[in-house]
C-alpha cells in the first residue's frame, strides 16, 4: 500500500488504525462500515490494521487504537482516537467534504 497516494486519491479520506485484538476496534468496525457507505463516492475510508502495518503506523505517530486521521487534498486536519459514534464521526467528515 502507498498510504500517501491512498490519501490523496480523493479530495477528503479518512483513516482507521485498529488492531483486531482491540475491543474498542472491534466496537468501532460496524460504525465504520456505516461511515464508508454513506460516504461512498464522497469521500475515502480507509481502515488499516495497524499490526500488519507498523512501518505505516509508525510514521504517522499512533499509539492508541483506534485512530481515526481525516486528511484533505493529502494535509491532515483533523485526528481523534477511542470510540466515536457514526454521527459525529460523518459530521466531521462533511464538514470538510464542503470546505
Amino acid at each position: 500500500m502507498n498510504y500517501k497516494q491512498e490519501i490523496s486519491n480523493t479530495p477528503v479520506a479518512l483513516v482507521e488504525f485498529y488492531a483486531t485484538w482491540c475491543p474498542h476496534c472491534r466496537n468501532m468496525m460496524p460504525v465504520v462500515d456505516r461511515v464508508k457507505e454513506a460516504l461512498s463516492g464522497k469521500a475515502s475510508v480507509i481502515q488499516i490494521d495497524a499490526d500488519k502495518s507498523e512501518d505505516i503506523a509508525d510514521n504517522e505517530k499512533v499509539e492508541v487504537y483506534p485512530t481515526f486521521i481525516l486528511y484533505k487534498n493529502g494535509r491532515e486536519v483533523w485526528r481523534d482516537t477511542g470510540e466515536i459514534d457514526s454521527k459525529t464521526l460523518m459530521s466531521k467528515v462533511e464538514s470538510y467534504l464542503m470546505d
